[in-house]
């Protein structure tokens, strides 16, 4: 891994922003002047490079007329994933010091397909906790890592048989639980408030928490400073997570118009994870139980009804794969191919802003990331295909930089 350059000059691009939903223009020949780990200029290529030029030595890096966005944010990642079946036990087998070697190497394989920032929303034995300390001191290649730490569950919920959650019970009991997991660093709380596609002896409709279970790690969080995501599928119990004040739903397989339109109002965020009811060839990958797949790609044609109502009423709509954002899938990476699918329904330029700026601003980092602007992390890729014509140009990634560090440059590689 190289060190942070110092001065250097992104040359011969086009600057692509997520503020295009907004009514910026991408800006053609355009340079990206990086100083240290942050962007010192951005504009017309002679504007920049005289600027550049006049404060030292600067090394340019031709991009070949490639296109240059943000990196992308993958707001739903569990590296350390481990689904029912012969995939999911070897992962669930590992013992610590293999745990976090299989997770440092899917961190590096998510950086290189152009993830700079993830949302781990449940992981083993808080190892997401020490591979965020590695990487933020350089020892190991890969995103920056916002965590939720081991979800908060009810004995016998949902995830209750890996120790990427914690089981809890009454107020009291999930009091403790989201006290924990700030006290062990995390950045959000997430909770299981409902039941899922991989839970052998619930349904997806089913109800995990009482309303004063809830209420308590919601007044909690809120109390530390830290918002909470609910894994969540029915209509029911999300609309009554959101009037006590959840900030996020993770998976939404069954709403309706009301729910939809209260999450609207109070500022409610959906990250819909689509790839999940639609993912046959994974599930066949991992050896996943028919029960499984029959639960989950049954839910799909409902959870694609609920996205497109969310959409329609003005629910901010967030990039999550669920799957692990490297994973090869139909072409290209989860985490690509999620935000294909989002696309098909809200356009590669609101795709743009769900996969940078949308996560970031739900994250509270918007002063250092999500758009390309002067003083913000130079966290930035490049590909050669415009991705505000079709969201498949990000299957063309070729260049990734994280906080002045080029990651991945295929063109060197391939010398």
């Amino acid at each position: 891994m190289s060190a942070v350059e110092s001065n250097l000059l992104l040359a011969h691009c086009t600057v692509l922003d997520a503020r295009v939903v907004d009514g910026a223009d991408p800006v053609p020949d355009a340079a990206v002047w990086v100083r240290g780990d942050r962007i010192a200029a951005v504009g017309p290529y002679a504007q920049v490079a005289a600027q550049a030029q006049a404060a030292g030595a600067v090394r340019e890096v031709d991009l070949d007329g490639a296109y240059l966005t943000p990196g992308l944010v993958n707001m739903h990642t569990h590296l350390s994933l481990s689904l029912p079946g012969t995939g999911g036990d070897d992962v669930k087998t590992m013992g610590p010091h293999d745990l976090a070697y299989y997770m440092a190497d899917g961190a590096r394989r998510t950086l290189h397909c152009g993830v700079t920032t993830v949302r781990c929303v449940a992981e083993k034995d808080h190892a997401d906790f020490a591979l965020r300390r590695a990487i933020a001191a350089g020892r190991v290649q890969g995103p920056r890592i916002l965590t939720a730490g081991r979800a908060l569950v009810c004995t016998g919920g949902h995830g209750h048989e890996s120790s990427d959650t914690l089981e809890c019970d009454g107020p009291v009991g999930f009091r403790r639980g989201v006290r924990s997991q700030i006290k062990a660093g995390a950045d959000l709380i997430k909770v299981m408030i409902s039941g899922g596609i991989a839970g052998e002896h619930e349904r997806i409709n089913t109800p995990q928490l009482f309303t004063d279970e809830l209420a308590a790690v919601l007044e909690t969080a809120h109390a530390w400073g830290r918002k909470v995501t609910a894994h969540a599928g029915p209509a029911e119990i999300i609309g009554a997570a959101v009037e006590l004040g959840l900030d996020c739903v993770e998976h939404g397989y069954q709403l309706t118009p009301q729910v939809v339109t209260r999450m609207a109002e109070r500022g409610t965020a959906l990250v819909p994870t689509l790839l999940v009811t639609r993912c046959k060839e994974f599930f066949d990958e991992l050896g996943v139980p028919e029960w499984m797949q029959c639960r989950s790609l049954g839910a799909g044609p409902r959870h694609l009804e609920s996205f497109a109502m969310a959409v329609d009423a003005g629910v901010e709509v967030l990039l999550g794969s669920d799957m692990p954002p490297f994973w090869h899938f139909e072409g290209t990476n989860a985490t690509v191919r999620e935000l294909e699918c989002m696309s098909e329904r809200i356009g590669p330029a609101r795709a743009l802003h769900a996969g940078t700026r949308g996560p970031v601003r739900w994250l509270g980092v918007e002063e250092d990331r999500g758009t390309v602007e002067v003083g913000k992390l130079a966290d930035l890729i490049a590909m050669d295909e415009d991705p505000l014509t079709a969201t498949s140009a990000f299957r063309g990634v070729r260049w990734v930089m994280k906080g002045g560090r080029i990651a991945r440059d295929d063109r060197t590689e391939a010398a």
